[in-house]
């Protein structure tokens, strides 16, 4: 039987407003309870950044009573939760197991302690600020920009990436003369190639993102030829967003005693190995 006074799902809830609000995600974003009921009690959560077959797994396995991620599993419109559906099947598993799942997406990369932020600090950058301040808290927003405590190279930057992110099939690409100089650094956690054109990136000696694209990669290095804009350096997005877990457990665990918090140590990256890639290449193991 579980005592009166047991932790319940609805203070999970409630920390996790505390630390993400959900006002403060994108207009476009599905932020919150995904599944759950807030009267079930509360003793084992496990963070990741997706909602996948092996992190549910994972989550039952644990004999979680919640599962939080970062990438919110119906963050497009479905018009099915059958179980003959990738999602269908996720829910239910899901609710059988009684495992709650909640998602902090954009709303967990605005604060101090959020993706972007984790990252910047990771990298040492010096004063780092919103690339994109939110509209009601200046202090807070989307991405950082900030300098680095000294000078360095553009290889040797990318190579100070590399040492902190987790390693993923496609490693840590660049475009730029690796000689360059680099101080003023731009970065997004996450997909980044829609602020290529903004000031503060525009700005910078290099900008650090996920999932850039050919064609705007290619026109933002044409604009760099004859504006001196930022070298790029793009990440696999999980590896840039995996940083946040660790903190963001704490956090919750600072908020919920009693309660049992733990990060997924799967690498739920997509690709599972490269061919034919300058400077080789080859499997990464999937834990």
């Amino acid at each position: 039987m579980t005592a009166p006074d047991a932790p319940r799902l609805a203070r999970l809830r409630e920390a996790a407003e505390s630390l993400w609000p959900a006002a403060t995600a994108e207009s476009w974003d599905r932020v919150g309870l995904v599944s759950g009921d807030d009267a079930q009690p509360l003793a084992r959560v496990l963070l990741a950044v997706d909602a996948v077959d092996a992190t549910v797994t994972e989550a039952l396995d644990w004999g979680a009573d919640a599962l939080i991620t970062h990438h919110p599993l119906l963050l497009r419109g479905i018009h099915s939760v059958a179980e003959d559906t990738a999602k269908g099947a996720l829910l239910a598993r899901l609710i059988r197991g009684g495992c709650a799942l909640l998602a902090a997406h954009t709303n967990a990369d605005q604060p101090a302690g959020g993706v972007s932020a984790v990252i910047a600090e990771r990298l040492g950058l010096v004063s780092p600020e919103p690339i994109v301040p939110h509209p009601a808290d200046p202090t807070i927003g989307i991405g950082r920009v900030g300098v680095l405590a000294a000078p360095e190279s553009l290889r040797a930057f990318a190579e100070r990436v590399a040492s902190v992110l987790p390693p993923t099939v496609s490693g840590v690409r660049v475009a730029g003369d690796p000689e360059r100089r680099v101080r003023r650094v731009a970065l997004l956690g996450g997909a980044g190639d829609s602020l290529l054109d903004h000031p503060a990136v525009r700005g910078a000696d290099v900008y650090l993102t996920s999932d850039l694209r050919h064609h705007p990669a290619q026109e933002s290095l044409e604009a760099s030829a004859v504006s001196d804009g930022p070298a790029l350096v793009d990440v696999a997005h999980w590896a840039s967003e995996s940083l946040w877990l660790e903190g963001a457990a704490s956090r919750l665990a600072s908020l919920l005693p009693g309660v049992e918090f733990r990060v997924s140590g799967l690498r739920t990256d997509p690709w599972s190995f490269a061919v034919g890639r300058e400077g080789g290449g080859g499997a990464i193991p999937l834990s």
